[in-house]
C-alpha cells in the first residue's frame, strides 16, 4: 500500500509530451478509471443515497397531507340513514376526506436525524475520495509496472546486441588463433539466455498492459500505449534519518480522508443513541381534517298540510273532530351535490403520545445504539493505529532504502571496475569467455539492483512527503 502511494505522486510529476491519441499519460489513465471503475461508481451511489436520506429527514419537519375517497355498495342488513332503522336493501355510498398532521415535538428525533444524515453524507464523500485514491494508486502501480517491464525489455535487447558484438569479436580472436574455438560456445549460450530474457520481458509488458486495462475497465483488445517518464533522480540533500514519527503521524491524521470519515462515522453513531433515547419521550402531534359523504338511501321528508280525524265523546255521545296542520307527507331522494355540501365537516386537534411500555423495544434500541457507538469507536481507533503503523513503516523503509542505495552504488562501482579489467584482459586473450561473461553478468546485476534501489529510495521518500502533506515534486 505504501509503495503504491508513492508511485502515484511520483508518476504524477512526470512531464508528458508528444503522445498520440492512443497514448495514455498517467493522468488520463487515472481519470478514465475514476469515471469507469465499479468501485468508484459504487462510492458515488453511496453519496447519492446519503443525499436522499438527508432530504428525507429534512422533509420530516413538514406536515403530511393525505386525501382519501371511497365508493361502493352495501348489501344486507344496514341502518337506514333517514329513519335510523334496520333495513335489508342495497345502499350506494361515496365519501371524501383530507387529513393533515405534523409532529410538533418528537423527542428531538427529527433534528438529530438531520444532523446524523449530514454527517453520514460528508463521511460518504470522504470515503469516495479514499476509494478514488485507492484506484489512483492501483493505476499508478500498474502504470509503473509497465514502465519497469519496458525498461527491462530495453535492457534485455541491449544485452542481446552486446552479446552478438562479443560473439563477433570472439570469432575474430578465434580466427587469429588467440582463443580456442570452444570459447564461442559460451557466447552462444549467453545469446540464447538473452533471447529468453527478451521473451520474458515482452510477456511482462503484455501482462502489465492487461492489468492496467482491467483496472481501467478498458476493452482488452484495445491497443493503448503509456507515456514513458523522463529520468528521475533522488532529491538533493534527502536524508530520511531526520524524520520523526510524531511529526509525520500528526500531519497524516490531517491529510488522510479515511481518518476524517471514521471520525464522522463515530459522531453519527453517537447521535444514534440520542435518537433512540428520543423514542422514550412523549410525542406531540397536531392534526386537522375535512370530510363529507353521500348515501343513496338518504332521503328528506316532504312537509305539507295534514288532516287527522279523531273521535271524542261529549255527553257520552261520539263526535268526530278534524285536526289540520303540517308534517311529512312523503320522502324524496337528496341529490348527490346537496349531500356533499350538507355533510361537509371539519376537525382540528392535537394528540399527545406518552410511551409507558413498548415490550422493551425502546430500551433494547438504546442498548443497540450504545453498542454500535462503542464498536464504531473501536473501528476509529483501528484506522488510526493502521495509519500509525503505515507511517512507521514508511519511515523505516525510507531509512533502509537509503542504506540499500548507498550499498548498490558501491557494488556498481566495484563491478564496473572488475568488468573494465576483464574486458581488457579478454581482448588480450588473458582470460576465457566464461570469465568475461561472468564479469559482465555481475555488472548487469549490480546495475539492475542500483536502478531498483534508486526507485525504491525515491518511492519511500515520496511516501513520507505524502504523509507530511508536502507538495510532491522531483526537485
Amino acid at each position: 500500500m505504501l509503495n503504491r502511494i508513492t508511485l502515484l505522486f511520483l508518476l504524477l510529476t512526470i512531464t508528458q509530451a508528444g503522445f498520440t491519441q492512443n497514448t495514455w499519460p498517467l493522468e488520463k489513465c487515472i481519470q478514465y478509471a475514476q469515471q469507469n471503475n465499479l468501485s468508484t461508481k459504487q462510492a458515488q451511489y453511496n453519496i447519492q443515497d446519503a443525499q436522499l436520506l438527508t432530504r428525507l429527514n429534512q422533509f420530516s419537519r413538514l406536515p403530511n397531507l393525505n386525501a382519501r375517497t371511497s365508493v361502493g355498495y352495501q348489501f344486507g342488513r344496514t341502518i337506514d340513514p333517514t329513519t335510523n332503522t334496520f333495513n335489508n336493501e342495497r345502499i350506494g355510498f361515496n365519501s371524501f376526506s383530507v387529513d393533515a398532521g405534523m409532529t410538533v415535538y418528537g423527542g428531538n428525533q427529527i433534528n438529530n436525524s438531520i444532523k446524523q444524515s449530514k454527517l453520514d453524507l460528508e463521511a460518504a464523500r470522504l470515503e469516495a475520495q479514499a476509494t478514488s485514491n485507492d484506484i489512483s494508486l492501483n493505476i499508478a502501480s500498474a502504470y509503473l509496472t509497465i514502465l519497469l517491464a519496458e525498461e527491462q525489455l530495453a535492457n534485455a535487447e541491449k544485452r542481446l546486441e552486446l552479446s552478438n558484438e562479443q560473439l563477433g569479436q570472439t570469432d575474430k580472436l578465434i580466427q587469429a588463433g588467440s582463443l580456442p574455438p570452444n570459447d564461442r560456445l559460451d557466447f552462444l549460450a549467453q545469446i540464447a539466455l538473452d533471447e529468453q530474457a527478451i521473451v520474458d520481458a515482452q510477456n511482462q509488458v503484455a501482462i502489465g498492459y492487461l492489468n492496467l486495462k482491467q483496472l481501467m475497465e478498458v476493452d482488452p483488445n484495445e491497443d493503448i500505449r503509456i507515456v514513458r517518464p523522463e529520468t528521475i533522480e533522488i532529491p538533493t540533500g534527502a536524508d530520511p534519518r531526520i524524520f520523526r514519527l510524531d511529526e509525520v503521524y500528526t500531519a497524516a491524521l490531517q491529510t488522510q480522508p479515511q481518518i476524517r470519515a471514521a471520525d464522522l462515522r463515530l459522531e453519527s453513531a453517537q447521535l444514534s443513541e440520542d435518537i433512540a433515547r428520543g423514542g422514550m419521550l412523549p410525542t406531540l402531534n397536531i392534526f386537522a381534517s375535512l370530510n363529507t359523504n353521500y348515501s343513496s338511501a338518504f332521503q328528506t321528508p316532504i312537509i305539507g298540510p295534514t288532516t287527522n280525524m279523531e273521535t271524542v265523546y261529549i255527553n257520552d255521545m261520539p263526535v268526530d273532530i278534524e285536526f289540520r296542520g303540517e308534517g311529512p307527507v312523503d320522502f324524496k331522494q337528496v341529490s348527490y351535490s346537496d349531500q356533499i355540501n350538507e355533510n361537509f365537516g371539519q376537525t382540528v386537534g392535537a394528540s399527545l403520545n406518552i410511551p409507558i411500555y413498548s415490550n422493551h423495544r425502546n430500551k433494547i434500541q438504546m442498548e443497540r445504539a450504545r453498542l454500535n457507538a462503542l464498536n464504531t469507536e473501536v473501528v476509529n481507533r483501528q484506522q488510526r493505529n493502521l495509519l500509525k503503523t503505515d507511517v512507521q513503516r514508511s519511515i523505516a523503509d525510507a531509512r533502509a532504502a537509503r542504506e540499500s542505495y548507498t550499498a548498490a552504488q558501491k557494488s556498481v562501482d566495484a563491478a564496473q571496475a572488475a568488468f573494465d579489467n576483464a574486458e581488457k584482459r579478454f581482448q588480450l586473450g588473458a582470460i576465457n569467455s566464461l570469465e568475461y561473461t561472468t564479469a559482465r553478468n555481475n555488472l548487469d546485476r549490480a546495475q539492475v539492483d542500483l536502478i531498483r534501489s534508486k526507485y525504491q529510495y525515491i518511492f519511500n521518500l515520496k511516501t513520507v512527503d505524502f504523509y507530511l502533506g508536502r507538495p510532491i515534486t522531483l526537485d
